[in-house]
């Protein structure tokens, strides 16, 4: 019989295991793969944690403080970032590791339960290099953990009727240092007044001061990735600067914009500003009835 207890709950997986394994050949690809995922077992046993699979390149472990996750998160991203062995074409191979507190049921040594879902969901959510973490979490970190946290997002999960609020761990000296400290935790979106809204495929994706940039392209590593023919690996990037929105095209067939008045703009290694509302097309003129168009939104 299972038994319910509440639990912090880490997901982990390598990005971009496909290009790994084209690049380096199967055999150095799964070293390099299983050294990864000895890291991340290390890290969670050092810091009371308890792996309870291993999949491929992915990781799911549970530990009793929120505290210990991020503890044990840290220390995956700091011991496979700065690995002399672990590179790919000269770039360090990157993990992304989402984490949520809740209750659980453990059960021959697995847990099952919503909170899992929820955990794994914010890795999803996460980009290479990135931890991501739920309300929950943050509501249980010690004054420490709490300090390096920022929310970047609010987004409807796949399954779940109501908001998440999704929060990044600054986990790099560089990054805490560059936070805002006037901006308060859950205050966020009351004060963010410029942000810019992308809609695809019943996603949701905000670009804010909070979270400053979006990668899109067909490669797993990017924040959005939408796949076709003439879609680049890291097809273009949509930033916050200055006070304004910037389409910044890094394709080889360049990116389409319509906006809502039906002016047509076209760029290719170069930068648009996005303004009022639109359709973004990648490789072609964006298209209402194509399932690859993009939509956006500014709000000011």
């Amino acid at each position: 019989m299972g038994k319910d207890i509440e639990l912090a709950i880490l997901f982990a997986d390598v990005v971009g295991s496909t290009h790994i394994y084209e690049v380096m050949g199967d055999a150095r690809a799964r070293d390099m793969i299983l050294m990864c995922v000895e890291i991340m077992r290390s890290a969670t046993e050092l810091h009371e944690g308890t792996v309870i699979k291993t999949i491929g390149d992915e990781i799911m472990a549970t530990f009793p403080t929120a505290d210990e996750a991020l503890n044990a998160a840290s220390q995956m991203q700091h011991e496979i970032r700065s690995h002399a062995e672990l590179k790919v074409d000269g770039q360090p191979i990157a993990i992304r590791i989402g984490c949520h507190y809740g209750p659980v049921v453990l059960e021959n040594r697995d847990i099952f339960g919503a909170a899992v879902h929820t955990a794994n969901r914010m890795t999803s959510q996460a980009k290479a290099g990135q931890i991501m973490i739920s309300g929950a979490m943050v509501d249980r970190l010690a004054p420490e953990w709490r300090s390096s946290v920022r929310q970047i997002d609010v987004t409807m999960l796949k399954g779940k009727s109501n908001e998440e609020e999704l929060y990044e761990v600054l986990w790099q000296k560089e990054d805490a240092t560059s936070m805002l400290p006037s901006l308060a935790l859950g205050g966020m979106r009351d004060k963010q007044k410029l942000r810019l809204r992308l809609h695809y495929q019943g996603v949701e994706l905000i670009v804010t001061d909070g979270r400053p940039s979006i990668n899109i392209g067909r490669a797993e590593e990017n924040d959005l990735v939408i796949k076709g023919n003439l879609i680049s690996r890291l097809h273009a990037r949509i930033e916050c600067s200055r006070n304004k929105f910037l389409l910044i095209d890094q394709s080889t067939n360049g990116t389409f914009v319509l906006s809502h008045g039906g002016e047509e703009s076209f760029v290719r290694r170069d930068s648009l500003q996005l303004k009022g509302e639109g359709m973004i097309g990648f490789g072609k003129t964006p298209d209402a009835s194509s399932p690859q168009h993009l939509r956006y939104v500014c709000e000011e």
